[in-house]
């Protein structure tokens, strides 16, 4: 691929492009599409996506007048040639670091990013919002959307197309189909897509219709666009899009700049007071070979090598947490034909592609549909099935209303394996598992976990399996876990009852889920100062071990508790249950909990750190506890016991 990027160079503000020649506008999508993937060969990052969408991002560029003119990026995972182009080509090389620029749209980075995304299928709606806001205001600028055709999957963006459809809000839609959002598309819509996109007679008879009638009178080719209407049903059944409400152009190559520019130049002068959807197909990966090869087509990447296309990572021999659920759930399900296991879109994300492979007839794949999913396992609870939602903490927020509704109050056994608990790194607040906790332990019935280390993940797997009267769930983070032994058989945890990790005096930490790792390196830390505290792992926020708090607090003057997640989750059940349930309070209690902010992208190393969670600031937190209270640093006491 040439690597020469002179007109790219050219481009210092979104003016520049409006400069080129048509004809340069293909040499400057080379440059781009280079541009891309030296890029995100050095951070990281969604790189399928994006060279997808090059040509697409310079002819809207080129076309419409942003930021006056409003585009949005569903998801926005497809972004950075859009960044590129928008005056942050000087910082893309941060992209997705600490301080950096983001790997979504956002608005507070840029004026060129009108609307936040991360999240699938919210794109339309966000721009029917706005279409109505200019249209109440008077104002006059132009709307765009640009949604996947994986997303078409969620039930969101249907609603958005079924309101929009009735307001006559003038926007524009762009359908992105490449057959491919993240895991293989599911579902009837691929299939129609398909359809629409092989139907070339009626492509065909359309062309042909306008061409004759340009020829005759007003009244006579009224006639032969009926005769369209009329042969597109024939063929085709008709368009969805039309149905709903939409003006329905395409199927046309999403890579064509010749076409590309014809149509969206005919859009933007068009007065049509409708809402109207071009449907444009691509190539996921395009112009990069490893990546259109590749399984996923290289959807998320971490750094590679540009000329192969291997990563450059050096891989832990220790198996990731996601691994050891997917290996856990598969034993697990080859002694209990009743397992089944549920993803929204994310199997190999989850793990479930290895599930599937071995039980190909318990696997359901429901496309980015949280909310069907949810409600898809209750009705198999009910009828006797053992299902398990293996949804990532984030997006299962979207389905809060089924697992209120539709699980928890009719005490259906569906099973939550939450991945992806706690903060997540590159993919920043939009995707930390921050509030699961809470919105999950505030709900009558419900057995909640989280795993402090990897055996505890496989005996939580283990357990959930005899949760047969309520729902249950179990949390872990991303990434390797803390390289413990995985010897023996899973056991069946004692609902409820947790752990002493280590023993000491005076000072006691209670950890509920992934920052295990980290305490116990501070333990280490302080027993070498000369301080030794206990370190308790209390495995269930609820029901919550009552026997072992009474236990600590008898036994130490202060009390910790740590976990990942907001306020309002295990520190607050703990201190409900001491401060209503104790007489007297002798003890100093604090709790380390994710502050009230939301957290920025970067290492999830930075990230703790920079939120006082790592190892050094749990230290402190102890050091803190000791010195505001003027207490012996080490004050023996007998080591306690159950």
């Amino acid at each position: 691929m040439n690597k020469d990027k002179s007109l790219l160079d050219q481009i210092k503000s979104i003016k520049d492009l409006k400069k080129f020649d048509e004809k340069e506008l293909i040499l400057l999508a080379n440059e781009l599409r280079q541009e891309v993937i030296d890029v995100v060969s050095k951070t990281g990052g969604h790189l399928g996506a994006s060279l997808g969408v090059i040509e697409l991002t310079i002819c809207l560029h080129y076309v419409f007048n942003a930021p006056e003119d409003k585009i949005i990026w569903d998801v926005g995972h497809q972004s950075y040639p859009h960044k590129i182009l928008t005056g942050r080509r000087d910082r893309i090389h941060t992209l997705r670091q600490k301080d950096g620029i983001y790997g979504f749209t956002k608005r507070s980075e840029s004026e060129f990013d009108p609307f936040g995304t991360a999240h699938s299928s919210t794109s339309i709606s966000a721009a029917l919002g706005m279409g109505k806001a200019r249209d109440i205001q008077n104002k006059n600028y132009k709307i765009i959307s640009i949604i996947g055709d994986g997303a078409l999957s969620a039930g969101m963006a249907y609603e958005a197309m079924n309101n929009a459809g009735i307001l006559n809000t003038q926007l524009l839609t762009i359908l992105n189909d490449n057959d491919m959002s993240i895991s293989k598309p599911v579902g009837a819509m691929s299939t129609y897509l398909s359809k629409l996109i092989l139907s070339k007679s009626y492509t065909n008879i359309r062309s042909l219709i306008k061409k004759v009638a340009s020829k005759f009178p007003k009244t006579f080719a009224k006639s032969l666009y009926r005769a369209e209407e009329y042969s597109k049903g024939f063929i085709t059944g008709g368009t969805l899009f039309e149905e709903l409400g939409f003006y329905y152009v395409g199927p046309i190559d999403g890579h064509n700049i010749n076409h590309l520019l014809s149509i969206l130049k005919n859009i933007h002068n068009s007065s049509l007071d409708k809402p109207i959807l071009l449907h444009i197909v691509t190539k996921k990966g395009k112009g990069y070979i490893p990546a259109e090869k590749s399984k996923d087509k290289f959807h998320g990447v971490e750094k590679f090598d540009v000329i192969s296309g291997n990563p450059i990572k050096n891989k832990s021999k220790i198996k990731t947490y996601t691994n050891i659920f997917s290996e856990s759930l598969i034993s697990e399900a080859e002694k209990d034909n009743k397992i089944v296991a549920v993803t929204a879109a994310m199997s190999q994300g989850t793990g479930l592609d290895k599930f599937a492979k071995k039980f190909p007839d318990r696997f359901f794949d429901v496309g980015i549909a949280e909310q069907h999913a949810v409600t898809m396992c209750a009705g198999m609870a009910a009828e006797g099935l053992k299902p398990y939602a293996a949804i990532y903490s984030t997006f299962l927020q979207r389905a809060y209303d089924q697992v209120v509704h539709d699980v928890a109050i009719q005490k259906l056994p569906v099973r939550f394996a939450i991945d992806r608990a706690g903060l997540v790194g590159s993919d920043g607040a939009t995707h930390a598992g921050s509030y699961d906790i809470t919105y999950l332990s505030c709900l009558p019935g419900f057995v909640v976990m989280a795993a402090g280390d990897e055996k505890d993940l496989r005996n939580m797997v283990k357990t959930s399996t005899i949760i047969d009267d309520r729902p249950c769930s179990f949390r872990y983070p991303r990434g390797s876990g803390i390289g413990i032994e995985m010897n023996g058989e899973a056991e069946v945890l004692e609902i409820g009852k947790g752990r002493i990790v280590k023993e000491g005096s005076n000072l006691a930490i209670l950890n509920f889920g992934g920052r295990l790792g980290s305490c116990i390196e501070a333990y280490t830390n302080l027993q070498k100062k000369g301080i030794n505290i206990t370190l308790a792992d209390l495995r269930f926020a609820k029901p919550i071990d009552t026997k072992l708090i009474d236990l600590l607090l008898n036994n130490h003057e202060f009390l910790i508790t740590i976990e990942e997640g907001g306020i309002g989750g295990f520190g607050s059940i703990v201190l409900n249950y001491i401060y209503n349930n104790k007489n007297t309070i002798s003890n100093t209690i604090k709790t380390m909990y994710f502050p009230d902010y939301f957290i920025d992208h970067a290492t999830p190393e930075d990230q703790y750190k920079m939120i006082g969670m790592d190892a050094e600031g749990i230290e402190n937190k102890v050091f803190e506890l000791l010195n505001i209270n003027k207490t012996s640093i080490i004050k023996p006491q007998n080591a306690i016991s159950e």
